[in-house]
């Protein structure tokens, strides 16, 4: 009987490490964070990454045309250097404009792209120059709820109570 019982757990460990294989192999393939055959690679530049992650979408018009390759720090003037997988089919323009935007309020970011107006075509290997980094969200509702300093601070208490200045003659 101790046998069986050893062939049986040897077999579902087995059917577990199968399963297992199956589904790694499947979230790599599916992820697409590495660049596709054909795909070309374009850089842009931002002072604020946010929640940018390799494997982020970059799109245009709403469309997916990407996904974002590679992050990293440009050292000596300290901005996120992103590099973007583009489809070859698509051509932009050369003075396109790259943003960071969010995907919902507690959602990842990607890379929505303006194509620009130029005739010129980004080069592979090219950069967008005009670009706007995240925006901080929650940076930003905090200092709405609670400002720092502001006009009221800086106020005297004649300027804050206008019925105690003294009224002009003419």
């Amino acid at each position: 009987m101790a046998l069986r019982e050893q062939w049986a757990e040897t077999a579902m460990g087995v059917v577990v490490l199968a399963l297992t294989a199956g589904f790694l192999t499947y979230s790599l393939t599916v992820g697409g964070v590495h660049m596709k055959r054909g795909d070309y690679e374009i850089s842009a530049k931002f002072g604020e990454a946010g929640s940018l992650a390799p494997g982020a979408a970059v799109t245009v018009a709403g469309v997916k045309v990407g996904t974002v390759s590679q992050i990293t720090l440009e050292p000596k003037t300290y901005l996120a250097v992103a590099k973007l997988s583009i489809d070859p089919t698509v051509k932009l323009p050369a003075d396109s404009t790259a943003k960071i935007t969010s995907d919902g309020l507690l959602g990842g970011a990607h890379v929505a792209i303006a194509p620009g107006a130029s005739l010129d075509d980004l080069k592979p290997g090219g950069e967008i120059e005009n670009t706007q980094g995240a925006v901080d969200l929650f940076g930003l509702i905090g200092s709405v709820i609670r400002p720092q300093g502001g006009a009221a601070a800086t106020s005297t208490p004649a300027e804050a109570n206008p019925a105690t200045q003294p009224a002009e003659s003419y």
